[in-house]
C-alpha cells in the first residue's frame, strides 16, 4: 500500500502547483484516495468516520486559540501605523550613521516579527514603509531589498508568533507519539528555545551591515549637503525623546507577552489575549483607534484564521489517509535505515523541507510534513525543542532563497518597477549565507537552542 501513499503525495503537489487552494487540495486528495482504497479493499471504510473525531479533537485544542489572538494583535499593530512609528523612532535614534537606516529596518523587522509572526505581512509592510525611504536616501536597491526580505522572514524564528505556536503544538504531539521522553514539550519551551537563535540572527545581520558599510560604502546612504543642513537645524534632544516615546510602548507590549509566557505566569493563549488587548490600548494611545479600523482588523483576522484552520482540517484528513496506507511506516523505515543515524536523517528531512518550502507555505509543511517525519527523528534522539527551531530556521532560509522564495515574491509585489528582480535576488544572498551559518552553529552546538529552556523550565 506504500505506493498509494507515494502517489498521494505526488498528486497533492501537482494539484498545489496548479494553483488550487491548499486546504481543498489536501482534503480533496485525502478523500479521493480514501475512496480508492475502500474500493480496492486496502483500507476499512471506518477510516472516513474517524476523520470526524479527529477534527473534533483539533477544535478542542486550547493552544490553537492563541492563533487568532496573535493574528489580531499583529493586525492591530499594523493597521494603527505603529510599524511606521517604530521605523521613524529607531531611525532617529540611529542618527546619520551610514548603516543607521538598514539597522533600523532590521530592528523594526524583529519587533514586527515578534508581534505579527506572519512572513508575508511583515515583508509587505516593511516593503511599503521602508523601501521608498531607503531608495530616496541613496541606498542601493540590492542592499535595500535584501535587508527588507531578510528582516521580514524573522517572523519564522522570533517569538511570540503564530508560526511557533503551530509548530510547537505539532512537535509536542509528535513527542508524545514517539514516547521516547517523559518530559512533555510545550509551546513555551519552543518560544524559549527560539529566543537566543533569533537574537543571534539579528545580531549577525547588524554586524554584516556594519562591516559592509566599511567595505562597500557606495551601497549605503550618500548624505547631501541639504540633508546635513536640515539635520543641523533639528533639536537632537527633542528628537531622541520623541523617538523613545514612540518605540517604548510597543517594545513593552512584546516583552509583557513574551515574559508572561517564559515566566510561567500565562499560557500562550492567555498571553495572546493580553497582547491583543494591549494592541488596542496602543492604538488608542497613538490616537489611531476607531470602529472602522477595528472592523477591518477583525475581518482580516477572521480571513487569516479561517485559512489557517481550513488548512489544518485539510492536512488532518490527508495525514489520516496517508497513515492508513502505511505511508508513515515507509518514511520511518527509510529514515531509520539511512547510514549515519540522526545526522543523515536530519540532513535528508531538512533538505526535503527546504525544497518543499519553494512550493508550500510554512503552515502546510507544519501540518503535513512535520507530523510524518518528526516522530522518527525524535526516536533517533533529536531534542524536540532543537528539532523545532532547526525546522523554523531551515524554512526561513527556504523562503528567502531565489528563485522561488516566498519573501522575494511578496517584496516584488510592492517594489517599484525601477527595482529589478535580479537586484532582489542578489540582495538576499548574504543573508542566506548568514542563516545557513546559524543552522550550522545550531547543528554543532545544540545548546544555543536548549540552554535557555533548560534554565527556565529545568
Amino acid at each position: 500500500m506504500e505506493w498509494l501513499a507515494l502517489l498521494m503525495f505526488i498528486c497533492v503537489c501537482l494539484i498545489l502547483l496548479s494553483g488550487y487552494p491548499v486546504a481543498f487540495s489536501l482534503a480533496g486528495t485525502g478523500i479521493l484516495f480514501a475512496l480508492i482504497g475502500v474500493q480496492m479493499e486496502l483500507i476499512h471504510p471506518a477510516i472516513l468516520k474517524n476523520a470526524g473525531s479527529r477534527l473534533f479533537g483539533i477544535i478542542q485544542n486550547p493552544t490553537l486559540i492563541a492563533v487568532p489572538l496573535f493574528i489580531f494583535m499583529g493586525g492591530m499593530l499594523e493597521k494603527s501605523k505603529i510599524a511606521d512609528k517604530l521605523l521613524t523612532g529607531i531611525a532617529h535614534l540611529m542618527g546619520d550613521r551610514p548603516a543607521g537606516l538598514p539597522i533600523s529596518v532590521v530592528l523594526v523587522g524583529a519587533l514586527l516579527a515578534a508581534s505579527t509572526g506572519i512572513v508575508g505581512a511583515t515583508v509587505v509592510t516593511m516593503g511599503l514603509i521602508s523601501l521608498p525611504i531607503m531608495l530616496k536616501n541613496g541606498y542601493s536597491s540590492r542592499l535595500s531589498t535584501g535587508v527588507i526580505c531578510a528582516s521580514g522572514t524573522l517572523g519564522q524564528i522570533i517569538p511570540p508568533s503564530i508560526i511557533l505556536v503551530l509548530l510547537g503544538d505539532v512537535i509536542a504531539s509528535a513527542n508524545r507519539d514517539a514516547g521516547v521522553s517523559s518530559n512533555p514539550m510545550s509551546v513555551g519551551d519552543l518560544f524559549a528555545g527560539a529566543l537566543l537563535p533569533g537574537l543571534l540572527l539579528v545580531a549577525m545581520y547588524i554586524l554584516y551591515l556594519l562591516i559592509n558599510a566599511k567595505i562597500n560604502p557606495l551601497d549605503f546612504k550618500q548624505q547631501t549637503e541639504t540633508t546635513k543642513e536640515a539635520n543641523s537645524k533639528t533639536n537632537p534632544t527633542a528628537n531622541e525623546k520623541f523617538s523613545i516615546q514612540m518605540i517604548i510602548a510597543p517594545i513593552m507590549l512584546i516583552l509583557l507577552v513574551l515574559g508572561s509566557i517564559l515566566g510561567g505566569v500565562a499560557t500562550p493563549t492567555e498571553a495572546a489575549a493580553l497582547g491583543a488587548f494591549g494592541a488596542i490600548i496602543l492604538a488608542v494611545i497613538y490616537k489611531e483607534f476607531n470602529l472602522g479600523r477595528l472592523k477591518e482588523v477583525m475581518q482580516s483576522t477572521t480571513r487569516t484564521s479561517s485559512m489557517v484552520f481550513m488548512i489544518l482540517i485539510g492536512a488532518s484528513i490527508f495525514s489520516l489517509v496517508f497513515r492508513a496506507f502505511h505511508g508513515d511506516d515507509a518514511i520511518e523505515q527509510l529514515l531509520i535505515n539511512l547510514p549515519g543515524g540522526l545526522p543523515m536523517a536530519m540532513l535528508v528531512v531538512m533538505s526535503t523541507m527546504f525544497v518543499l518550502g519553494f512550493i508550500l507555505d510554512f503552515i502546510e509543511i507544519v501540518f503535513v510534513v512535520v507530523p510524518l517525519t518528526a516522530p522518527v527523528l525524535l526516536t533517533l534522539g533529536a531534542d524536540p525543542v532543537w528539532l523545532g527551531i532547526m525546522i523554523a530556521v531551515n524554512l526561513q532560509t527556504s523562503f528567502l532563497t531565489p528563485p522561488f522564495g516566498f519573501a522575494l515574491f511578496y517584496l516584488r509585489g510592492v517594489a517599484p518597477a525601477s527595482v529589478a528582480t535580479s537586484q532582489i535576488y542578489r540582495g538576499v544572498l548574504p543573508f542566506i549565507a548568514i542563516q545557513l551559518f546559524l543552522l550550522l552553529m545550531m547543528s554543532l552546538w545544540p545548546e544555543i537552542v536548549t540552554w535557555l529552556p533548560t534554565q527556565i523550565y529545568g
